[in-house]
């Protein structure tokens, strides 16, 4: 597991041996093949881009070319034990329609963000002037596929707006380390470079 994302990581903890698992917008299938070997996972991959369909199929790996905005629709309810969308949530058009669509799809989904509220983002935007640029937030203002900014505190609420039960929540430090918090944290909003959710429908 060393050589998974850090939110990768947290997420494949999150995941029982022997599981059915989605995973959208997979990418390369770094995680979906670390779950396949370490924890026997059934899983299946919606990804956008050609090449990451490509180097999902190298790898053996189940995964299809699709839009989740698009295509999630057709996706019976309840189909699989867990939904996986790391990283992606703040690039969805519609991100509230996508978590309706990630709990009904999965008994559980487990969601990772960027958490814009971290207190790097806000000291670079308070002394710069200028929309961070960092590890996690690598691009700049005017080429990211990031059209929704949010915070930990931002999904907790989308979360209780729409009736969606959080199992587990974790933020991650700088160096990736998790940590557990409960309710709206402002601990876990300002020092959380990213949050970890495990959901399901209430």
């Amino acid at each position: 597991m060393t050589n998974l994302r850090a939110d990768l990581k947290a997420i494949a903890n999150l995941v029982p041996t022997g599981s059915t698992v989605l995973d959208i917008g997979c990418g390369d299938g770094e995680l979906l093949a670390w779950l396949s070997e370490h924890k026997l996972v059934q899983g299946r991959g919606l990804e956008l881009s050609l090449s990451g369909v490509n180097a999902c199929i190298a790898k053996g790996l189940s995964v299809i070319q699709g839009d989740a905005e698009a295509d999630l629709d057709y996706y019976l309810d309840q189909s699989v034990d867990y939904v996986i969308l790391s990283q992606s949530l703040q690039a969805m058009r519609d991100p509230k329609a996508m978590l309706a669509n990630l709990v009904r799809i999965g008994k559980h989904a487990i969601v990772s963000i960027p958490n814009f509220g971290y207190i790097k983002n806000r000291l670079y935007l308070l002394f710069k002037g200028e929309m961070p640029v960092t590890k996690t937030l690598s691009y700049q203002w005017y080429d990211t596929p990031n059209i929704h900014f949010c915070t930990i505190d931002d999904l907790v609420v989308l979360c209780e707006k729409m009736g969606i039960q959080i199992e587990n929540r974790v933020c991650l430090d700088k160096n990736g380390i998790p940590y557990s918090f409960k309710g709206r944290s402002v601990f876990a909003n300002l020092f959380g470079e990213q949050g970890v959710f495990l959901l399901r429908k209430n």
